[in-house]
């Protein structure tokens, strides 16, 4: 921030210039005003000019030329037009060359002044604050999002009417695992924003998932609200699908989200809603369509599974994800598929498919770890009660063989 400051002062530094330089021209310019007045000869001129016309005038009544009136009516016009053209001669007596200098300071201040409060008004300041935290966090030692979760806390607290701050937060709220607030968030963004229709349906999902994955009345009222300003919305629609597919309506499932698809702009979210119409489609005994059946370069087969000792915990429509990881932990997920507990055991095959984006696929290693964790919340941060199965050192090749047996066997504390 102090680095905007100082920014800033240097662009004041030419304005605030061209305030101060003419007064180094200043007794300059007076001089030649003042010497241009002393030797002015106009007023002379114009006399001059004057005697010069009324002798004429003059001549011409002597010699009889014109009478008495028009004598006496052109003279009086002579004189009329010398005392005019005397009249506009007059100046103003010329003052000191220092007189007016204090005004110019108190102008330098008032434009510092005004060009401090219209940033703050109309710049960024609140924004390249909430910048500064992010890069703070990411290169502290110890940087986590719980980190950054209580840093963008202290800023809300002191820049309540900046939708940014609503914005970033309510997504770290979601994510780990605080609905509650990530609803209070939200709907505090919603009021700064309006009531747009992605704000209104990352609203209802949010519930949604609160809720248990009931579509109750506060969250259907929300998606009446957003399909009727947009009835392509993909976040909605997919909430549709998710809802349409737990109570095993699943062509209702497989029509919602293929609306949602055709409305997406984020290739690995349409990849997972493309493996829940999988999914959904072997339910109906469909055959897989077209694409989603290709493999799509070097993967892994798999076969999920649940320890005897953990069935029955939970509901068959618990979200289950699959989970391919580098060896290393360095990159983004390599590929994310999505059961739920009803579908297990099953078998799966994890390859290009389901890369969360073009920069982390399974085609970039030649082993990786599979996790396999059971979603009590819906969300896809761990969060206590949640049951987990992992295998590591797996080989990534061909999909045609044997699957790697993942057994769902341990549970989050």
């Amino acid at each position: 921030m102090t680095l905007l400051w100082i920014a800033f002062a240097l662009l004041l530094l030419p304005a605030l210039w061209l305030l101060v330089a003419p007064l180094k021209r200043a007794r300059a310019v007076h001089d030649a005003q003042r010497d241009h007045e002393i030797n002015d000869r106009s007023a002379d001129q114009n006399v001059a000019i004057y005697q010069r016309r009324l002798a004429s005038l003059e001549a011409a009544f002597e010699r009889g030329d014109i009478d008495r009136a028009s004598f006496e009516e052109d003279r009086l016009t002579l004189e009329r037009g010398l005392l005019e053209d005397t009249e506009r001669l007059k100046r103003a007596p010329l003052k000191a060359f220092t007189s007016g200098r204090l005004a110019v300071p108190l102008v330098m201040l008032a434009l510092v002044a005004a060009s401090v409060l219209w940033y703050q008004r109309e710049g960024a300041e609140d924004d390249l604050a909430l910048l500064a935290v992010q890069e703070d966090v990411m290169a502290h030692p110890e940087g986590s999002a719980q980190m950054l979760l209580e840093r963008l806390e202290e800023q809300a607290a002191r820049q309540p009417d900046n939708p940014n701050v609503w914005g970033m937060l309510f997504p770290l709220y979601r994510d780990g695992g605080q609905g509650d607030k990530a609803i209070d968030a939200l709907e505090r963004l919603i009021e700064l924003e309006g009531r747009e229709p992605a704000l209104l349906a990352q609203l209802a999902q949010i519930e949604f998932f609160v809720a248990g994955r009931r579509l109750t009345e506060r969250v259907q009222s929300l998606v009446d609200e957003t399909l009727e300003m947009n009835s392509s919305e993909p976040t909605v629609l997919g909430l549709l699908g998710i809802e349409a597919f737990d109570r095993g309506a699943y062509q209702e499932a497989i029509d919602n989200w293929r609306r949602a698809i055709a409305g997406m702009n984020d290739p690995a979210s349409g990849e997972v809603l493309r493996e829940g119409i999988r999914i959904a489609q072997q339910r109906l005994g469909q055959p897989p369509e077209g694409d989603m059946a290709a493999p799509q370069g070097p993967g892994i087969r798999a076969r999920v599974s649940l320890a005897e000792a953990l069935a029955g915990r939970l509901d068959d429509g618990t979200p289950v994800f699959v989970v391919a990881r580098d060896m290393n932990g360095e990159l983004p997920p390599l590929a994310v598929a999505r059961l739920t507990v009803g579908d297990l055991p099953a078998d799966l095959v994890l390859d290009g498919r389901h890369a969360m984006s073009p920069q982390a696929s399974l085609a970039q290693v030649e082993q990786a770890r599979l996790v396999v964790r059971v979603s009590s919340s819906g969300q896809a941060q761990p969060q206590p009660g949640d049951m987990y199965g992992q295998r590591g050192s797996v080989v990534v090749g061909d999909t045609t063989g044997e699957p790697v047996e993942v057994v769902i066997d341990s549970v989050v504390e």
